[in-house]
């Protein structure tokens, strides 16, 4: 299939996709907001670094992506990474420099196609991850709905960072600690956005099918947080102060817009810790990217390909200049990316329009939308991870058999019960086990009739198969009389090929008749060089040619 590039999928942009790109961007863009703050909380860096992190994820990686629907931004991944990195060097300003660095391998790496690499990927694995994240969502957005906002928004690891608890014990202390004005309102903005769906999806009506439900929850959701004010005052959330809303930092009056960026320090460069951090963060970044492409291609309901090594190099820009004006790190993420597909997203305008109005919020929109509810924007959030997270998919997977749902469901509890990275290691590590197991279970095929064993290869023979044969060869009887037949095997590995040979000892001890037919080292070879003989031969008895 081909790959169309960033720029002519801009020119045959057509106006008719806003009526699914602009509501899916408001979506993911309500979906980034307290994502990217969260973030950098996590990070131990300035909120603000967050937020353009979302800018640059949404706008410039945005058109140069490698993917009509990945959206990146700041992710959750790397927080430790990032915390660790700025006491390390000392400041955030020469953390900076770090990301500026990091951002240049990436190019680098797209430059020379390294995102082929993401393929090796066993599907069953990218498949747990999605619904590994789906699970994570909802299990780490139960708290925010009933009002605990201990853990920052966006974090995916069990072990939580910011009050010393996980997943399963945080959910326990929201229930212990509910307060009633959240609850109301996640419920009351699950409802809807249920219902609002139903309708959208049975109702001819444009209307419910093209404008973001997500916009009509917050706006519910402030003005009943409002009602509470008036009405009912001990279900209130709070106000900007409280750590119940979302809080975007406001820039000072009286100081200049330059006030509110951080800038690299780069006297760093002399410091050999920084080419370490900068080559972790590339490393690290660039994994989470492929693997989330690889996840976003899948969910894209058009099943178009994305170029991965396009997308480092988009990575890449995006980093360099996240550093540069005080970013964090970003990368493609799920959350994100699952948002944009289930608002309907149709091209990377919705990414780059969530970037333009997370730019607008932080420069215009600030007060207003620190009036949102943690608890409705929960409830969004939920609701995507439900999505993602089907039980039918379990089903399905179940029924392709256990060497599908076997690296599946491992991926799935590594990634809840510790992290993405080391989930997805899991998760490979046992679909690579069985593939091999798959593979070396039918090398060769046995038939014996009475003393008659017959031993036939059926594909390429390597060391792996070495223990199963000798097994086999260990059962033969005196008085058997065998053929092992390597017709079907163009390659067959000098381990096996010299055991083969020297088990013809042990059967004319034993009194087996043993004949091995057609077993050589490597056919392919072989067959290789005859032919270039007889090309050199032709071109001898020619000279002319």
């Amino acid at each position: 299939m081909k790959r169309v590039s960033p720029l002519q999928t801009l020119t045959h942009y057509r106006t008719s996709y806003l009526r699914q790109d602009l509501p899916a961007s408001l979506s993911v863009f309500l979906v980034a907001l307290p994502l990217c703050l969260g973030i950098a909380l996590a990070s131990g860096a300035p909120l603000f670094s967050g937020l353009v992190a979302g800018m640059i994820g949404g706008i410039v990686v945005g058109l140069l992506s490698g993917s009509e629907i990945s959206v990146s931004g700041p992710a959750a991944g790397l927080a430790v990474i990032v915390a660790d990195a700025i006491a390390k060097v000392g400041s955030y300003e020469a953390f900076l420099v770090a990301v500026v660095l990091a951002g240049g391998m990436q190019f680098m790496l797209g430059l020379i196609k390294a995102g082929r690499f993401s393929s090796f990927f066993p599907d069953s694995v990218i498949k747990g991850m999605l619904v590994a994240i789906g699970i994570v969502i909802i299990l780490k957005q139960i708290p925010h709905a009933l009002g605990r906002d201990n853990d920052y928004e966006g974090e995916f690891e069990f072990q939580q960072l910011a009050d010393g608890e996980n997943t399963i014990s945080e959910i326990y202390r929201a229930i212990e600690t509910a307060s009633t004005g959240a609850v109301v309102i996640s419920l009351a903005s699950m409802v809807f956005l249920i219902t609002w769906e139903r309708i959208a999806g049975r109702s001819t009506r444009s209307f419910f099918k093209n404008f973001p439900s997500a916009l009509v929850v917050v706006v519910l959701s402030v003005g009943l947080n409002e009602f509470f004010r008036v009405a009912v005052p001990a279900w209130y959330l709070g106000d900007t102060a409280h750590q119940h809303m979302v809080q975007i930092p406001t820039i000072t009056p009286g100081k200049g817009l330059f006030s509110i960026f951080d800038f690299p320090d780069f006297s760093i460069l002399s410091n050999l810790k920084i080419y370490g951090i900068a080559a972790t963060i590339a490393l690290v970044a660039s994994l989470e990217t492929l693997l989330n492409l690889e996840a976003s291609d899948r969910l894209d309901s058009a099943k178009r390909i994305s170029s991965t090594s396009q997308e480092l190099v988009a990575q890449g820009v995006g980093n360099m200049l996240s550093g540069l004006i005080g970013g964090l790190p970003v990368t493609s993420v799920v959350v994100r990316t699952s948002a944009n597909v289930y608002g309907g997203g149709r091209t990377r305008i919705s990414a780059v329009l969530h970037g333009v109005f997370i730019m607008i919020a932080v420069f215009l929109g600030g007060p207003l939308l620190n009036l949102v509810p943690l608890s409705c924007l929960a409830a969004v959030l939920i609701m995507v991870g439900y999505k993602l997270a089907k039980p039918s998919i379990f089903k399905k997977t179940y029924r392709d058999g256990w060497s599908q749902f076997v690296p599946f469901i491992v991926t799935v509890a590594g990634i809840v019960f510790t992290d993405l990275l080391i989930g997805i290691a899991l998760g490979s590590v046992v679909g690579i086990i069985y593939v091999l197991y798959t593979n070396f279970q039918s090398t060769f095929k046995l038939a014996r009739d009475g003393h008659k064993v017959t031993i036939e290869f059926e594909k390429d023979l390597y060391f792996l198969s070495k223990p199963q044969l000798k097994e086999v060869l260990g059962t033969l009887e005196p008085g058997d009389e065998v053929v092992i037949d390597g017709s079907k095997a163009p390659f067959i590995d000098h381990d096996i090929f010299n055991m083969l040979h020297d088990y013809r000892e042990i059967a004319k001890v034993q009194g087996i008749g043993y004949e091995l037919k057609n077993v050589v080292l490597n056919r392919r070879k072989r067959k290789q060089k005859v032919e270039d003989k007889i090309v050199k031969g032709a071109a001898l008895s020619n000279p002319l040619q």
